[in-house]
């Protein structure tokens, strides 16, 4: 499996110029009460691969996939790429490092 860490300056960029898609794989109660601006959901425990290549080619922007501590997105990770799909990156800090730094958070 190859997983590629990055970090908040990363995504913050990939953010601000439109290039990367966050995957947000926390469960639909944990995204309601706050997530990173620009942030998609796609909970973990009901990962949908169709739905989930379907998200990524309508989209056209490099998939990165965040939870909160970084744990559950190296899962996402291996999951895509067990059904073929190709993502290998992931907010390695997630939600908690957005959050303790202070950066804007959407609820």
């Amino acid at each position: 499996m190859k997983v590629v860490d990055l970090d908040r300056e990363t995504v913050k960029q990939g953010l601000a110029d439109g290039s990367l898609l966050l995957i947000d794989v926390r469960e639909d109660h944990e995204f309601a009460r706050g997530r990173i601006p620009g942030s998609v959901s796609h909970p973990l425990s009901t990962f949908d691969p169709a739905a989930l290549k379907a998200l990524i080619e309508a989209d056209g922007r490099r998939p990165v996939f965040s939870c909160a501590s970084g744990v559950r997105s190296v899962h996402a990770i291996a999951a895509a790429q067990q059904s073929g799909i190709d993502v290998s990156e992931h907010y390695a800090g997630a939600f908690k490092d957005w959050y303790a730094a202070g950066e804007p958070v959407e609820a």
